[in-house]
């Protein structure tokens, strides 16, 4: 199994990234969203913590930048119905601790919101997992400031993802932007665009 991949990030297209290791390996690995805003921009050394799934049309490696990230993942995986591509989508779109809150708090609006998982999935999710997570610690986001919610709101609606969004808005508080929300979006629309440009 491949648990680990580090190296410099070579490419990167959509949620694809390639690692070359120092050994001259390339690995293709798809990532979430959230991870692909985090990572360097290409050139950079990466270390990413990977889930390789084995199927009959082929085998596909997943990289998280955080350990508790690809345990969430591997539970996902563990329920019915919900391959890797779909797990990848709910991680893209909602991010590993909004994704464990949505599952412990039977958030079915939250997690149906996601392309390709509906309701029915969602209460299938909630009940198969709900007492999944107790051995993952993920880090329990700050509460943002009162112009939070409506930055990421802005920020959906121009077409980020719900869970890059959040963690801009989020980070843009961290850095000392003030709460005012069209500040905000301005200061998170910078991050976003500066991780894209790395791209």
């Amino acid at each position: 199994m491949i648990a680990r991949v580090t190296g410099v990030l070579a490419e990167r297209t959509g949620d694809t990234i390639v690692v070359e290791t120092d050994g001259g390996v390339g690995y293709a690995v798809a990532v979430p969203a959230g991870v692909a805003e985090r990572l360097p921009p290409p050139g950079g050394r990466v270390s990413l913590f990977t889930e390789l799934v084995v199927k009959e049309d082929g085998w596909s490696l997943f990289g998280f930048d955080r350990a508790a990230e690809r345990m969430v993942f591997q539970r996902l995986l563990g329920a019915s119905g919900f391959g890797p591509k779909l797990a990848l989508a709910l991680l893209s779109a909602l991010g590993a601790e909004r994704t464990v809150r949505s599952i412990l708090a039977r958030d079915l609006a939250a997690l149906s919101s996601v392309s390709g998982v509906g309701r029915k999935k969602a209460e299938r999710l909630v009940l198969e997992l709900q007492d999944k997570f107790g051995d993952i610690s993920l880090q329990t986001p700050a509460p943002r400031a009162p112009g939070g919610d409506d930055a990421v709101q802005a920020l959906v609606g121009l077409g980020y993802g719900p869970g890059a969004a959040d963690e801009a808005v989020r980070a843009a508080l961290a850095d000392g932007a003030p709460s005012e929300t069209s500040q905000l979006i301005r200061r998170a629309l910078q991050r976003l665009a500066a991780a894209r440009g790395g791209r």
